[in-house]
């Protein structure tokens, strides 16, 4: 291979797997990322002199992170303890009403009987069959390949197989299919909150995020000592192969040089010569100048309609008493319509929201609380805004006595101190992932044309290149790696070119090691 030159912005998991990737295929990498430690998204909030994690906090598609150790010559078992769950998460709509997932889909069927009656157990596993149906067609000719339109996946899926991509349903909206498998309104809003996994309305969303639910019973794992491990663990391996990290710094600018990339410009004044650079950050950064303005003509910003959830969150080390929570225990809003209708459409916090809380001291199949008091992450969903208003103090603190008011009419106390509660909301998500608003998974996916509107790894500046979750395949932990190799594929791919400056145009996926 030429001698090549490859900088990253941002050590998020999507800039860590290109980095990575890059690497072992020979290229010279130098990662930039303006805080102290990598990990991005995957953010730890000190509480109390406690680590709780505050960002994603479920590990699934294990595969994925297996082909990416394996690349670097590791196995994903020996380098990261894991724990699988036995119980996906706990649910709950009241006190009484209360519903397990379990990894083994039989299990949570009878489940399923129990609490809803056994017609709606066989309608789980239809569902279930349908979900890894999507899962499957999509999988190869779409999460794993360059960006693509609709024809373009329909030919990648085949003529012989057009039938499977209409059973996928795109044109259907996630809540409305699942009318037909769930006669239950509670199991309809349990499976409709996978929308919200891309920062989604499920009475928006395509169907097609059904595919979601067969992530998840596919295996969901907890990393031992905090999800932060993961990162600090590729980092490790990227260091080991030669990738040259930066932290604590700044990133201004991305000079071209007769419309082409020509490296990093950093805020200490030093220049970093490189033929390519590959920006892990939300697209609107880019789109809004935050790297120079001579890349806000790389790719389109959306308007702030498009964007996908944000959250308040409350990292909080606390007390519990009554309900018995589980690792991932979800409080169900006894109205999910009006939830999403404020947050979309009247751009307020919900009434009553739908609560996250995950139990960060109890293993995923135990409801024993631990002895004193406990780390928590309580999230609910919230609007992108946050560079368009800020939130009163009083209107945070009606917010969380409603938030921690509904968790108790489910059964939950939980004995909050200020001194011990770290607070996070939409404002303060935008300042740390700048213009944004405060959104969390890029562009919202509403609407059949969504998942073909994400920017791909290319832009239309030769040796500039995008990874992450607001690019596709999309957010979540396996996706921005995903995102990340396919990035350094493109570059990879790219080579020739950037070496030595003449049309190529070579496009290609990701095969599995």
């Amino acid at each position: 291979m030429p001698t090549a030159h490859v900088a990253v912005i941002g050590a998020g998991m999507a800039g860590l797997a290109a980095a990575l990737e890059l690497a072992v295929r020979g290229a010279r990498t130098t990662v930039i990322e303006q805080a102290s430690h990598a990990g991005g998204k995957l953010r730890q909030v000190q509480v109390a002199g406690h680590a709780i994690d505050s960002g994603p906090t479920v590990f699934t598609m294990r595969g994925i992170f297996e082909e990416l150790f394996a690349l670097a010559g590791r196995s994903l078992e020996s380098s990261l303890p894991l724990q699988r769950a036995q119980i996906l998460a706990r649910h709950a709509w009241s006190d009484s009403e209360r519903l397990d997932l379990f990894a083994e889909p039989t299990r949570t069927a009878e489940a399923i009987g129990t609490f809803a009656g056994a017609r709606e157990a066989r309608r789980y596993l239809e569902f279930t069959r349908d979900a890894r149906r999507i899962f499957q067609t999509l999988e190869r000719p779409y999460l794993r390949a360059e960006r693509c339109g609709p024809l373009r996946l329909a030919r990648r899926i085949g003529l012989r197989h057009l039938t499977q991509l209409l059973r996928i349903r795109p044109f259907d909206t996630l809540w409305h299919a699942l009318g037909s498998y769930f006669h239950d309104p509670r199991l309809r809003q349990l499976f409709a909150r996978y929308s919200t996994y891309c920062g989604s309305s499920p009475f928006e969303a395509p169907a097609t995020l059904m595919l979601i639910a067969h992530a998840e019973q596919d295996g969901v794992w907890l990393v031992e000592g905090g999800m932060q491990r993961l990162a600090d663990t590729v980092t490790q391996l990227a260091r080991a192969h030669g990738v040259e990290f930066r932290f604590d710094t700044e990133v201004t600018a991305v000079p071209l040089r007769s419309g082409r990339v020509t490296g990093l410009s950093l805020a200490s004044g030093e220049f970093i010569p490189a033929h390519a650079v590959i920006v892990n950050a939300d697209v609107d950064a880019v789109a809004a100048g935050r790297f120079g303005q001579d890349l806000s003509s790389a790719v389109t910003r959306r308007p702030p309609n498009l964007r996908s959830l944000s959250a308040v969150t409350w990292s909080l080390l606390a007390e519990t008493s009554g309900f018995p929570l589980l690792r991932h225990t979800v409080f169900f809003s006894p109205d999910y319509a009006a939830e999403f209708q404020q947050i979309f459409r009247q751009r307020q916090l919900p009434a009553w929201p739908t609560v996250y809380v995950c139990a960060q001291d109890r293993p995923a199949h135990e409801t024993a609380a631990p002895g004193g008091p406990e780390r928590l992450l309580c999230l609910i969903n919230a609007p992108a805004d946050g560079d368009a208003r800020t939130y009163d103090p009083a209107e945070i603190d009606v917010c969380a006595s409603r938030t921690f008011t509904f968790l108790e009419r489910c059964g939950l106390t939980v004995h909050r101190q200020p001194q011990r509660t770290v607070t996070t909301t939409p404002p303060q998500f935008e300042r740390l992932f700048p213009a944004t608003g405060g959104c969390l998974y890029g562009q919202s996916t509403h609407g059949w044309r969504a998942s073909f509107s994400r920017p791909g790894s290319r832009t239309r500046i030769p040796g500039l290149y995008l990874a992450g979750g607001s690019v596709h395949p999309g957010p979540g932990l396996p996706l921005a790696v995903l995102s990340g190799r396919l990035a350094a594929q493109s570059v990879l791919d790219d080579l020739d070119s950037l070496l030595h400056p003449h049309p190529v145009a070579t496009r290609g996926g990701i095969s599995t090691l």
